[in-house]
C-alpha cells in the first residue's frame, strides 16, 4: 500500500474498509511494479509459461506508475479467483463506489482483479511526466 501515490492509496483504503464491512476479505496481490516486474507478466502467455494476465509492456501500465493494485476476495480462508463467482460483482461496486476504475467493467480484456486511480489523465500523459495530484 506504501508504494501507491497518495491519492490512490487513499481510495484503496477507502475500498478495503467498505469490502471489510460487507463481510469480504481482501487480499492485495500487486502495487506498484517495476518494469522488469512488468516484462515477466507481459511475456506470461506469450514467450513463458501460463495465461496471458496482461497487454501492458513495461511503462504501459498503471501499476508502473503506482496508481494500480490487483486484489482477491478470500472466501473461507482461500483466493477465489473464478471471476463468475458472484463475489466479484459486489468487490467491483465497492471499489468504484471508493473512486476507482474496475477493469472488470472493460469492453477489451476484463481483469477483474484490477482497480485503478487515473485522476483523470491519460497514461500517455503519465507517460509525459505529469502528475497524479
Amino acid at each position: 500500500m506504501d508504494d501507491l501515490l497518495p491519492p490512490v492509496k487513499e481510495r484503496v483504503e477507502k475500498f478495503l474498509s467498505s469490502a471489510k464491512d460487507a463481510g469480504i476479505d481482501l487480499l492485495i496481490t500487486s502495487t506498484y511494479r517495476d518494469n522488469t516486474s512488468q516484462n515477466v507478466l507481459y511475456a506470461q502467455g506469450r514467450t513463458t509459461p501460463g495465461k496471458k494476465v496482461t497487454n501492458a509492456k513495461a511503462g504501459q501500465s498503471w501499476h508502473n506508475y503506482r496508481c494500480a493494485v490487483d486484489v482477491v476476495p478470500v472466501v473461507a480462508g482461500k483466493p477465489r479467483w473464478d471471476v463468475k463467482d458472484e463475489v466479484w460483482q459486489q468487490v467491483g461496486a465497492l471499489g468504484k463506489a471508493a473512486g476507482l476504475e474496475w477493469a472488470g467493467d472493460w469492453k477489451k480484456f476484463k481483469e477483474y482483479p484490477h482497480f485503478q486511480y487515473t485522476g483523470g489523465l491519460t497514461l500517455a500523459q503519465l507517460q509525459s511526466g505529469a502528475k497524479i495530484g
